[in-house]
């Protein structure tokens, strides 16, 4: 990190993220902001919405947002970073339209983005682009000056990703009876996507066999479990599993289903497994139904041992890891050298997506990549 912080171009961050609702009526026309155009009946809607009604129609991410908003500003000025932050949302309130057109009336011409998704994939980048894209046509249409807009790159081997989540680790399988820690099974959790999706993911000399979203995780949790025996000294067996599946049952998506693994982790005589959600940014909706409800369910019928590791939240070394993307981002577009910090085998993620990665199912037009009509 240079002395002085230097965001030049860039005048503003807009944290960019899914958005959740926040009472019991707002939990049936989320979901149908979620899922516009897909055709999904009000029934469906209904069922899912049930997660949502087990914690008073609210779901925690919008709060979690609030306060990555307050750490972020407090770590920027902190460290003399002068950069103002946004906050807009895919499916609620505060839209990313609305804050979007905010940000061009208060003067900012120059945008990075930092969407809550770590890793490649057509619902965690492609969609962002896509309503990045939607949201400035919009503003184009009321005769708005267009900001330019770039977004940050997948995070998911930075250090202040990734430490969190070591001691994240580290903290519940110390938590876990010490007749059974040693011999704990680390399952790392992600969220399941269709195998097609998955093999398209990334640029695409890397298409097939999963893709990019698959190496990235496989090597996220690899850096994670080889940091977990160096401070403990045990070699704890793990393995890369999904959850939160969402779609046609004959559609194939990316296995085994953490119910599944818990099932099968029984069955070989794992004395206790720890569920580490590596695949999300924080705590929402997600993580406390699909593994802190059904899968703790599961392994309580099965009378395994689990505990559920930390996500990554608002953590300091995260907020950390957000100044110093920004702040590499910056001088690489004022043509300076930069060494990005990133650990594994996969290196620093490209800046700019390339034409080709993350193919939608349906072409639509996508802002901060080659692709761009908004360049």
């Amino acid at each position: 990190m240079p002395d002085v912080l230097d965001a030049t171009p860039y005048d503003a961050l807009l944290l960019l993220s899914f958005g959740g609702p926040e009472g019991p009526d707002d939990v049936i026309p989320f979901l149908e902001n979620v899922t516009r155009g897909r055709g999904i009946p009000t029934e469906r809607l209904k069922e899912v919405g049930e997660h949502y009604f087990r914690f008073g129609g609210v779901s925690p991410i919008n709060d979690q947002n609030r306060a990555l908003l307050d750490a972020l500003r407090k770590d920027f000025a902190d460290h003399g970073l002068d950069l103002p932050v946004y906050w807009g949302n895919r499916n609620w309130a505060p839209y990313l339209t609305d804050t979007l057109r905010d940000m061009v009336r208060d003067g900012r011409r120059r945008i990075l983005v930092l969407a809550t998704s770590a890793y490649a994939s057509d619902s965690g980048c492609r969609q962002y682009r896509e309503n990045l894209a939607d949201s400035l046509a919009a503003l184009e249409a009321e005769g708005l000056d267009l900001p330019k807009v770039d977004k940050l790159r997948h995070y998911f081997n930075h250090p202040g990703f990734l430490q969190p989540m070591i001691d994240g680790v580290l903290e519940s399988l110390a938590d876990l009876p010490e007749d059974v820690r040693d011999g704990a099974h680390i399952a790392f959790c992600t969220h399941s996507i269709p195998i097609s999706a998955a093999d398209t993911s990334g640029p695409v000399p890397g298409h097939g066999d999963g893709g990019a979203y698959v190496r990235q995780h496989l090597d996220v949790a690899r850096l994670i479990a080889d940091a977990v025996r160096e401070r403990t000294g045990v070699d704890h067996p793990w393995q890369l599993v999904y959850q939160s599946r969402s779609g046609a049952p004959h559609i194939p998506w990316l296995e085994p289903d953490i119910c599944d693994h818990l099932e099968e982790r029984h069955a070989a005589g794992d004395p206790a497994v720890v569920m580490a959600p590596i695949g999300f940014v924080s705590d929402h909706m997600e993580v406390l139904y699909d593994l802190d409800t059904e899968a703790t369910a599961k392994a309580a019928e099965l009378g395994l041992p689990v505990r559920r590791s930390a996500t990554v939240g608002a953590d300091p070394r995260f907020t950390a890891a957000v100044r110093d993307l920004i702040v590499e981002r910056a001088a690489t577009e004022r043509g300076q050298q930069v060494t990005p910090c990133a650990l594994g085998s996969l290196g620093a993620d490209h800046n700019l997506c390339p034409v080709g990665c993350c193919p939608a199912r349906t072409p639509r037009p996508a802002a901060a990549g080659a692709d761009s009509p908004y360049a």
